[in-house]
């Protein structure tokens, strides 16, 4: 009988764990969203942008997102240009390390990556 009552414990005896190499899937731009990264926080939920276009945005986190993503400066996120003002946009998701790999793999990240 195992440590945990009737849970037994079975270890593989000369099988290594081999980390796969495909690739996760990573959420992408669509619908005219851009990848950016955080240049510097400008206070409450407002934040300068820059994007994989060359563009530099004045982002904000809308109120569904405000607890559940925590950004600094140098981070990854997918950003959602305004209609109406193209100079500015809402922060919808953040990259994990991760995801950020498969980018860089991609070559989506080469364009922002340059100037850090």
């Amino acid at each position: 009988m195992g440590k945990f009552g009737d849970f037994e414990e079975t270890e593989s005896e000369g099988e290594e764990v081999k980390e796969s190499d495909e690739s996760t899937r990573v959420r992408m731009p669509r619908n005219g969203e851009v990848i950016g990264v955080i240049i510097q926080r400008l206070g409450g939920n407002r934040m300068e942008v820059k994007s994989t276009n060359g563009k530099t945005r004045n982002c904000r986190v809308p109120g569904r997102y405000k607890r559940s993503l925590w950004l600094r400066p140098k981070d990854i996120v997918l950003i959602k240009p305004w209609a109406d003002d193209d100079e500015k946009g809402d922060v919808i998701y953040k990259y994990n390390f991760s995801a950020i790999n498969q980018l860089r793999k991609r070559g989506i990240l080469d364009s922002i990556t340059e100037s850090f």
